[in-house]
């Protein structure tokens, strides 16, 4: 992890924090219970790593300071938990940076979804059954991220016998699907396409991905399910811990950076609470700045709360596996992975447009956006559901408290340079979204269109 240069600042917003002894501390004058909509939140979550900022704004007091009390209450799938931020049940959630993309577009929650800032950068990796990584070992350079080319022949052999080769990822409008089926269509595999109420997407498909709960990844695995997944940590971790599975390759190295999980809630709950939705988000941030704070010196100590039965319920080791800028892909093989789970360097935390233009892509690229659309659409569905002006007017308010520093929240117009290189090579401008999808050898070409009988 790159060292922060928030240090000082956050030594000083920390001195005021609750550090687990003594009283509750008394919140600012500006965000005094009194002055909030709403002073009791409930915020859903699913049993991932990257609910670290939600868990750190609770256990270290941040939220406490804002005049908030807040609940966190884990759910069973992400379906359960989009369905109760779309109902009222809950107020607000850790989510998918799909689920409000999909809102947007009307793919899913029927309730117009925002998000008003990123939980995480990156976090996901893919792992492969033993007897699947047994054959394709001899083959693999691991100086290199692992292409999944080297699949090919084991897909092959799979459907020479009858079988179909099988993965799982989370959910339809996941990162998770679409970095795995960008990995896959990298190396010459189709995960197939989506038609109209299909929530399959395997129409065309060389390998058959399915849906599958996070938690569920690592037994789904053992029992023979899936030949491999695409999951969030702790999960890909669980399955090195348990050996039955080794994971071959993260998402950085993939797709390159771009938005992991989000925080998400309704438009109207932030209509409706503004200054509920701005005490909420300077509590995360602070959290998000405290969890990177001098290159991650505090990823131990979030690691002990996150193992809690009532967050993630993970083993100390199996978290500490991805959490500290290193991931461990086997017994005796852990590699630096300083991009992984980052949650405020590099302004992880921004609720950039360009990170949801990459998704809007991917929904065009396999069949969840029927026909094509002008990059101007791509453009005005990424700023009908995320919301970097209700961060930056969060962010800004925490600079004159005193409690950021200025620089900490640089001007943007929304739009991140991205400098990774994908593992195919090709560049991801997000201002040319449809040139973008124009370029796969694999995916919706231009003036394709899905319909109930297949592609057009």
């Amino acid at each position: 992890m790159k060292k922060s240069l928030l240090a000082s600042a956050i030594t000083l917003a920390l001195s005021t924090a609750l550090v687990g002894c003594g009283g509750a501390p008394e919140a600012p004058k500006a965000a005094a219970k009194g002055d909030l909509e709403k002073a009791a939140v409930k915020i859903g979550f699913i049993k991932l790593t990257d609910i670290a900022p939600l868990v750190i704004a609770k256990e270290k007091g941040f939220f406490a300071e804002e005049g908030l009390t807040v609940t966190l209450e884990p759910q069973a799938n992400w379906k359960v938990l989009v369905d109760g931020v779309s109902g009222g049940q809950l107020d607000a959630a850790h989510m998918l940076a799909g689920h409000p993309i999909a809102s947007g577009v009307g793919i899913g929650s029927k309730v117009k979804i925002v998000t008003p800032l990123s939980l995480d950068m990156n976090g996901k990796g893919i792992t492969l059954s033993n007897k699947v990584h047994g054959m394709i070992a001899p083959t693999l350079d691991k100086s290199k991220p692992v292409s999944a080319a080297a699949l090919a022949p084991v897909v092959a052999k799979y459907r020479s016998e009858g079988k179909p080769f099988k993965m799982g990822m989370v959910f339809p409008v996941s990162g998770h699907n679409y970095v795995l089926r960008y990995w896959l269509a990298a190396g010459g595999l189709n995960p197939g396409f989506y038609l109209p109420g299909d929530a399959a997407g395997t129409t065309g498909a060389d390998v058959q991905l399915s849906v599958t709960p996070p938690p569920q990844m690592p037994s789904t695995l053992e029992a023979g399910t899936i030949d491999g997944y695409a999951v969030g940590e702790p999960w890909n971790q669980a399955s090195v811990a348990k050996k039955i599975g080794v994971p071959v390759i993260v998402d950085p190295d993939i797709a390159g950076l771009n938005a992991d999980k989000v925080f998400g809630m309704t438009e109207a709950f932030a209509k409706t609470n503004p200054k509920t939705s701005k005490a909420l988000l300077r509590a995360i941030i602070r959290a998000q700045m405290w969890l990177d704070e001098e290159g991650g010196k505090n990823r131990p100590e979030a690691v002990k709360l996150l193992a809690q039965p009532q967050y993630v319920g993970a083993d100390e080791k199996v978290l500490m596996a991805s959490m500290t800028g290193k991931f461990t892909f086997g017994d005796g093989d852990t590699r630096a992975t300083p991009e992984f789970n980052m949650f405020f360097d590099q302004q992880s935390s921004y609720p950039f447009y360009s990170d949801a233009i990459w998704v809007l892509t991917q929904m065009r690229r396999w069949g969840q956006i029927a026909e094509d659309k002008p990059d101007s659409w791509y453009v005005d569905t990424a700023k009908s559901v995320y919301r970097p002006d209700l961060y930056m007017e969060a962010a800004k308010s925490l600079v004159a408290d005193g409690k950021a520093p200025a620089d900490a929240f640089p001007e943007s117009d929304g739009f991140r340079t991205y400098t990774k290189a994908a593992i195919d090579g090709v560049a991801f401008d997000p201002r040319k979204p449809s040139a973008y999808v124009a370029s796969f050898s694999i995916g919706l070409k231009p003036g394709q269109k899905v319909t109930a009988a297949g592609v057009k």
